[in-house]
Order: structure tokens, then C-alpha cells, then sequence
């Protein structure tokens, strides 16, 4: 773009930070995802894709929100699946109450204030046991994976090692471009993007026999000779 054109103040598109925000949103997105399915797994709810697709909907809404006000994007926070859980309410009405409170609290200053004066250890135990409650509820729903098959094994052990790289490997991010780096330098956004693409590598783009084994004949003479089922999509 011309001198000119930076001196008016025109606005600027940069393909990498472009990309960046893209796969942030993306991220976002498969964390809303895992959140409304581990809410219907707390309340008891059966959660299909017209519920994902409307909690998605309401996450662009707000983001869009936040980005008129000169705000941060708003995304559906984990946190609040371990608060549901250790409070047992369900009702989106006591949702809905507390968040015009919070609305309202955001508009007096000295709430802020009395937040701020709450001790550390406080809220540092409150979010010992809602996170951990969170990470509870998430392998409570991988649990329902079929993790006998070996591709689903490898694609969450890989995963997860990717994941623990930003954390336990820093140096392995330091020769990457500063674009680049900006977006794999997260273990959240690592980790989603190596399951995103084994799972349909895997899962999706190729499609193989899968070796199916009846447990209930396994004796004490060993394993019977497998049966290979209909291909996997």
C-alpha cells in the first residue's frame, strides 16, 4: 500500500495475522463445542448439532458485540461447567439473572473494587476444584470414544503430546516465524488443530477396514481370529 494512503490512516489487511485470528476463531469455536457437550453431560440433556450450531451463533454474536463496544471477543468460559456442576443449578433463568448482575455490577466502579478485595487463596480454590472439574467432565465424555481402535488412540496421544509442547518445550517455537508462532505457541490451539487434522486424515479422508473383536469370546485359549467390518468413514 502507498505512503499516501498509510498517512490517511486507510486500514491495512495482513494475510498472516489474517490467518492468525481465523484459527483462533476456529479454536474457539471446537471450545464451545466441548462445552455445550459437557453441559448437556451435567444437566442430563440431549445435545445434537442444532444446539452446537445455535451456541455458535450466540459466541459470533457476542464476539460481534465486544468488537463494536471496543471489547474482547466473548466465547463460552470452561470455567462455568465446573460452577453448574458444583452448584447444581441448571435453570437458564438463574443464567440470565446473573449475567444482567454482572452487567450491572460493570457499571459501578466499587464493585470492582469489593471483587478485587477477595483473598487469592479464595479464589485460587475455587479454581482448583471448577477446573478440575472441567478436565473431570471432559474425560468423562472421551471415555464414550472407542479408544480400542488404534487410530482414535493415536490421535488423542498425539494430541495431547502436542499440546504439553508449548508448556514443557519451549525452545521448540523459538526459529518459527513471529506470525506463526503467535498462533502454535498455545497448548489449547496445538493440541485442537493436531486432532482437527489426524481426525480427518484418519477419520475422514481415508477409509480402511477396521479390525472388530468380540471381547465376550476371548477365553482363557486367547483371542479368536478377528473379523474386519465394513469400512470406516
Amino acid at each position: 500500500m502507498s505512503t499516501q494512503c498509510r498517512a490517511t490512516g486507510m486500514p491495512r489487511f495482513e494475510l498472516l495475522p489474517i490467518a492468525a485470528m481465523l484459527v483462533v476463531v476456529l479454536i474457539t469455536m471446537v471450545e464451545t463445542t466441548g462445552d455445550v457437550y459437557a453441559i448437556g453431560e451435567i444437566t442430563g440433556k440431549k445435545v445434537n448439532a442444532d444446539t452446537v450450531a445455535r451456541a455458535l451463533r450466540a459466541d459470533g454474536a457476542a464476539t460481534v458485540l465486544g468488537g463494536v463496544l471496543n471489547s474482547f471477543p466473548y466465547v463460552a468460559f470452561a470455567e462455568n461447567i465446573g460452577l453448574v456442576r458444583m452448584s447444581k443449578v441448571m435453570s437458564r433463568y438463574v443464567v440470565v439473572a446473573a449475567g444482567v448482575f454482572m452487567v450491572v455490577l460493570g457499571l459501578l466502579p466499587k464493585a470492582g473494587s469489593l471483587v478485587a478485595s477477595v483473598p487469592h487463596p479464595v479464589l485460587g480454590g475455587a479454581a482448583i476444584s471448577m477446573f478440575g472439574i472441567v478436565a473431570a467432565v471432559g474425560i468423562q465424555i472421551l471415555g464414550k470414544a472407542d479408544l480400542r481402535e488404534e487410530r482414535n488412540t493415536l490421535i488423542l496421544a498425539v494430541s495431547l503430546g502436542a499440546a504439553l509442547l508449548p508448556t514443557t518445550v519451549g525452545p521448540f517455537f523459538d526459529r518459527m516465524p513471529d506470525g506463526l508462532r503467535a498462533v502454535l505457541d498455545s497448548g489449547i490451539t496445538l493440541g485442537a488443530l493436531t486432532a482437527i487434522a489426524l481426525n480427518l486424515l484418519f477419520n475422514v479422508f481415508t477409509s480402511r477396514g477396521t479390525m472388530e473383536i468380540d471381547w465376550d469370546d476371548i477365553g482363557e485359549e486367547g483371542p479368536a481370529a478377528p473379523r474386519f467390518g465394513a469400512p470406516a468413514r
